[in-house]
């Protein structure tokens, strides 16, 4: 028996559903967050990958992938690999397709969430 593939907006219904976990994973935890990135044109995609902070195909154009800014409970700004990878793991135990940024080689990117177009 075949499984069938999901289309591009039943994949976003889905990235959207773990964003929504993954946010009130980040307030039970006593930090909050605000967006970043959620949508990038493929302009902006272009100039990223040109000025070496971002590639060329990223998932922000097709709606699945998301950067957020975290804050500590006093409302001070992190950006603390460390302090974000708990988010990180919980976001990878959401779906298989999930990806973090903070584990990426090249370009370490701690505030960045996304699902594999698979």
């Amino acid at each position: 028996m075949s499984v069938r593939a999901l289309s591009l907006r039943e994949k976003q219904s889905v990235f959207l559903q773990n964003v929504t976990h993954l946010i009130n994973y980040i307030y039970s935890n006593q930090y909050s967050c605000t967006f970043g990135e959620a949508f990038r044109t493929a302009e902006q995609a272009a100039l990223h990958a040109k000025a070496g902070k971002g590639i060329k195909n990223s998932l922000h154009c097709k709606r699945l992938a998301i950067d957020l800014n975290f804050f500590d409970k006093d409302g001070k700004y992190i950006e603390s690999h460390g302090l974000i990878k708990p988010f990180g793991t919980y976001w990878k135990s959401l779906h298989t397709s999930n990806r973090w940024g903070g584990d990426f080689i090249k370009l370490v990117d701690s505030v960045h969430f996304e699902m594999q177009d698979l």
